[in-house]
């Protein structure tokens, strides 16, 4: 199971004292997933604006960002499965800190994907 975390790149954010259990994971296994899932992730939101038949490439930038995250908050289906694709490339250890905290770890999960569509979706 390691080789899933040769997979990704190390990002090396400093930790401090204040810095939370949360936080840390966040840093050290949220963060290098999704940067290393970000095409899978950029061309599945892609087909879910087709799908929807939303005229995305006509709306202002203000329009896109809202879209991007009403889909992402209120679609079930699109959220559980940005998750599921995040959380199938975790180790067994980090799956395990993932069920100590799963709604706040998902919710940060959520709050980085519609920030990272946001700054690549102009």
């Amino acid at each position: 199971m390691t080789t899933k975390i040769h997979l990704r790149e190390s990002l090396n954010l400093p930790n401090s004292e204040t810095t939370t259990p949360a936080e840390v994971f966040q840093n050290q296994t949220l963060r290098p997933v999704l940067k290393l899932q970000n095409e899978l992730y950029l061309s599945l939101f892609t087909n879910y604006i087709v799908r929807q038949k939303a005229d995305f490439e006509a709306s202002s930038l203000q329009k896109k960002h809202i879209f991007i995250e009403q889909s992402l908050q209120k679609d079930a289906v699109l959220k559980n499965t940005f998750i599921g694709m995040t959380i199938g490339m975790f180790t067994l250890q980090e799956l395990e800190t993932y069920h100590t905290d799963h709604k706040e770890f998902n919710r940060r999960i959520i709050t980085m994907l519609i920030e990272r569509l946001k700054s690549q979706m102009k």
